[in-house]
């Protein structure tokens, strides 16, 4: 597994634009003062098996969740491996009756990424991001704007750099 950081760059995107995500995402982790460390993985078919190749637990790997708001706009939950995003708690939280997840075209233009290469972080409109609360005090694993690979950041440090809501919005999967 090749190891970079945000501090280091990646050197840049190719003329198909393969890496933009990877250098948005290190852009703003260094613009936050983020100490973030990316590495090149085999393609994973689930969470699960990222996990393996990784050498961590599905609950290290935190999902970046695009969640269309009715108003039409956007949030980001952060929710660990092990967990599901809990509809009901988030929705009370923020204050509405209804949320959804998008199709995976719309998060992307959302976005700017993929799904499976989702974060806030790079993301080319900066949504409210709400982190749960289990995600406290632990070193965690997340998307990093490109397939093939995976970031690596403090939690706490991440959550306080987006202005992150952290609050219990998830359940046991």
């Amino acid at each position: 597994m090749e190891a970079l950081s945000a501090a280091g760059g990646s050197g840049t995107a190719d003329s198909r634009g393969i890496g933009a995500g990877r250098e948005r995402f290190l852009t703003d982790a260094a613009a936050r003062g983020l100490d973030v460390e990316i590495v090149e993985r085999l393609a994973a078919h689930s969470l699960e098996e990222a996990a393996l190749i990784l050498g961590i637990t599905p609950a290290d790997i935190v999902k970046s969740l695009v969640v269309k708001h009715k108003d039409g706009s956007f949030l980001f939950a952060l929710i660990p491996g092990d967990r599901q995003i809990s509809w009901s708690k988030l929705r009370s939280l923020v204050g509405v009756n209804k949320l959804s997840m998008p199709p995976a075209d719309v998060a992307l233009e959302a976005t700017g990424y993929e799904r499976g290469t989702i974060t806030p972080l790079g993301s080319t409109t900066p949504w409210p991001v709400y982190a749960d609360q289990t995600l406290a005090g632990r070193r965690i694993s997340m998307g990093a704007g490109q397939h093939g690979y995976s970031a690596f950041v403090d939690a706490d440090a991440l959550v306080a750099s987006l202005g992150a809501v952290v609050a219990d919005i998830s359940d046991p999967n």
